[in-house]
């Protein structure tokens, strides 16, 4: 399976980075292939000139620019949502990684 690129969008990328390290660790016990990262809104849009990005999940602090980020993201045909508030207060790694895996079997 191809490896997968999933991008974890906060204001600041701080809190997002421990989610990001308890998602690669779910990634690693069932598998898969993945590329995990954190990124602040303000860096956002540089990342996604210049990596291919399958998912684009929102931190719940962010999701008012939900609507701004569908416009940048769906010409390039990547899958987008905010992650569910309880999953990301509780950095429920696998959760978050079982909703980016969902959104990426989504036609």
């Amino acid at each position: 399976m191809a490896k997968e690129t999933i991008m974890l969008v906060c204001s600041a990328g701080m809190s997002t980075s421990l989610l990001v390290t308890k998602m690669e660790k779910a990634a690693e016990e069932k598998g898969i292939d993945a590329d995990i990262f954190a990124v602040s809104a303000s860096e956002a849009d540089n990342i996604l000139e210049e990596k291919n990005v399958d998912v684009l999940l929102l931190g719940p602090q962010v999701r008012f620019m939900k609507a701004q980020f569908e416009q940048k993201v769906a010409p390039k045909g990547i899958k987008l949502d905010v992650i569910n508030m309880a999953d990301y207060g509780m950095m429920n790694g696998e959760k978050v990684l079982a909703q980016a895996e969902k959104l990426m079997n989504e036609e």
